[in-house]
């Protein structure tokens, strides 16, 4: 008898990471991970009490790669941190639309959280650092940045819209010197 082929609960999130990658989190499911992985079901339900918690381990697993996008960008120092961080969120609504489907385009309506994202603990600081205001202030400065990148994002992530990313930093930078003006900035 061969021996048995061991199948890790990273390997299981790995392979339902690059499914959903490619064809987007209605595709996962356990049988399309067993043939990505050459295998049966039985791991992935021996590491995964149900396919809910192997997607909320394929988010988590998301989070990771788009803050580490995230970092990349900043550290390119091709745009000041602020604007970076903007660039990258619509980079990777581009390059990769199923990933930030999940991410940002899901229906959040049963989730609990705190209010708070690794997001807003990255970027909060940069705010206050570009503009010079107070936390509240800053909070809703970039809610109406964010607003604006969000929706760039969704144009791309949707197939809405393919725009040359030169043409998408100078909107971006129009609509921040905006904003500045309209808080008093300038």
């Amino acid at each position: 008898m061969p021996p048995k082929v061991k199948v890790s609960k990273d390997d299981i999130v790995e392979a339902a990471f690059t499914i959903v990658r490619k064809d987007g989190i209605d595709a996962m499911n356990a049988r399309a991970i067993a043939s990505a992985l050459n295998c049966s079901t039985q791991p992935i339900f021996s590491n995964f009490g149900s396919i809910d918690e192997l997607r909320i381990a394929v988010v988590e697993r998301t989070d990771r790669f788009f803050h580490e996008l995230l970092r990349t960008e900043i550290e390119r120092e091709e745009y000041p941190p602020y604007k970076a961080t903007g660039m990258a969120y619509i980079k990777f609504a581009k390059d990769e639309k199923e990933l930030f489907k999940l991410l940002y385009m899901r229906d959040r309506t049963d989730e609990v959280t705190d209010g708070t994202s690794k997001v807003d603990e990255l970027i909060g600081p940069i705010v206050r650092d570009a503009t010079g205001l107070g936390r509240e202030d800053a909070a809703l400065f970039h809610l109406e940045v964010w607003a604006y990148v969000h929706g760039i994002a969704t144009m791309f992530a949707t197939g809405f819209l393919d725009m040359d990313m030169g043409l998408v930093s100078r909107m971006m930078t129009d609509s921040y010197q905006g904003l500045r003006k309209q808080h008093g900035l300038d």
